[in-house]
């Protein structure tokens, strides 16, 4: 019987490291065998050079800490806001306790916010983020290149068999003379090569496609500089907008607060070469691009990122919220600052209560034909949580029909635990700034 902690996720890296394995070293085997076309000196070598590569490609990918937020002596401090109009809402991550930096993502396997984070691969344990992205796609790159060469070795091999299947397979034609032994003698393969044959084929041939599908992908996203999780959220974006448009440019938010919703233009592209270059570490140096050992990017950056300043204020929320800005708040007394200091707990009790299930939003089209909130009793039966919820903004799906806890996030955290930065930190701050002045 298995152990509670065991999760079958924790056979994925094993799992893929088998496969390169098989890929990489049975074939060689089998090409030592294939008496009728051997493998030649420099196919030997292309094929371990590939394989040594991608060795070191996955283990980078793996084991590469995907990053974390600096202790608070260290952390970026968010920029001031001069206007309503500029940078928009500060992020807060109630998990974590800390300022959530922009692009940053909760993942709920790591359980903490990762910077820039694309996904959580599940074939890797591992998040995609600023820091292991470039080492994620130069496993890609060599895992396609390699398997797509291995797969031509293949079919040379395969053609040959089938060319020369009419001829009869001979291994000691002693019950033949000698003149005709040699006329029609054809030394192929075995039963069980063939069987190894057809299985290297099929396998390297749908890993070797698969992955070229997601390196395309991950170009695409690189040279556009969006993650996986912003694509989401961009398209998301479109359909608020669309669903907008048609009730005169507001939808209603959290709190039943009316939202106006315009399009935006996604901030983070700032050209195809500086978006390559910041994927791939910061660096210029193409060949640095491509090597596997490659120093990974500096661990200071990851939680400030260029612009192209077609927006006054970061676009894609994740949720219809309004875009709160905060300054330091002045009080003339301290009793107005407990009382401001009480009311932000009500709001917090609020929220609570929506996160628990007291006061959950219906989806949109529900809303548009009824209240705006429904009562759902508690059932202590009920184990689902949020994240299992097929209801709420939380519940939108993309065209594929993926959500972001598909991608690795902690949806709880990412629609209802994101909230601007509490009361008590900002008064906290306030001290700490007046005590320093």
């Amino acid at each position: 019987m298995l152990s509670e902690d065991f999760s079958i996720t924790q056979l994925a890296v094993p799992a893929v490291s088998v496969l390169i394995a098989f890929l990489a070293y049975t074939s060689q085997y089998f090409f030592l065998h294939f008496e009728s076309v051997p493998l030649t000196t420099e196919e030997t070598w292309k094929i371990n050079i590939f394989a040594v590569c991608i060795w070191i490609c996955y283990y980078r990918t793996c084991f590469v800490d995907p990053g974390r937020l600096p202790k608070s002596e260290q952390r970026p401090k968010p920029k001031e806001q001069e206007s309503d109009e500029v940078t928009g809402r500060q992020r807060w991550c109630r998990k974590c306790e800390a300022y959530k930096p922009p692009r940053a993502h909760h993942c709920k396997t790591c359980k903490r916010c990762i910077p820039k984070m694309d996904h959580h691969c599940p074939w890797t344990s591992n998040c995609v983020s600023h820091f292991t992205l470039p080492h994620f796609i130069r496993f890609l790159f060599y895992a396609t290149v390699g398997m797509s060469y291995l797969e031509t070795l293949l079919w040379q091999r395969g053609s040959f068999v089938w060319k020369n299947s009419h001829l009869p397979s001979v291994r000691e034609p002693t019950h033949l003379p000698l003149q005709v032994a040699n006329d029609t003698q054809y030394m192929g393969p075995t039963v069980g090569q063939l069987i190894h044959l057809f299985i290297l084929l099929v396998v390297n041939g749908f890993t070797a496609f698969a992955l070229g599908i997601l390196l395309l992908r991950s170009l695409w996203t690189i040279g556009s500089n969006t993650t996986t999780i912003e694509t989401w959220e961009i398209e998301r974006h479109a359909t608020l907008v669309r669903r907008a448009r048609a009730l005169g440019g507001y939808l209603e938010g959290p709190g039943g607060i009316r939202v106006y919703i315009k399009k935006q233009e996604y901030p983070y592209d700032i050209g195809i070469w500086a978006n390559i270059k910041q994927a791939m570490g910061g660096s210029a140096n193409v060949i640095s691009w491509f090597w596997p050992l490659a120093a990974g990017p500096d661990r200071r950056t990851g939680w400030e990122f260029e612009t192209n300043d077609f927006e006054g204020e970061i676009p894609i929320p994740a949720s219809a919220k309004l875009p709160n800005n905060f300054r330091m708040p002045q009080y003339d007394t301290i009793q107005d600052e407990i009382d401001a200091f009480n009311r932000r707990k009500e709001e917090d009790l609020k929220r609570f209560q929506q996160v628990s299930g007291l006061q959950r939003r219906r989806p949109f089209h529900d809303r548009q034909h009824g209240n705006e909130y429904a009562e759902y009793e508690s059932d202590e039966s009920d184990t689902g949580s949020r994240n299992n919820s097929d209801e709420g903004e939380e519940s939108w799906r993309n065209a594929e029909g993926e959500r972001l806890r598909d991608f690795g996030v902690d949806e709880e955290v990412e629609f209802y635990d994101e909230e601007d930065i509490p009361l008590a930190v900002l008064i906290q701050r306030r001290k700490q700034q007046e005590y320093r002045d």
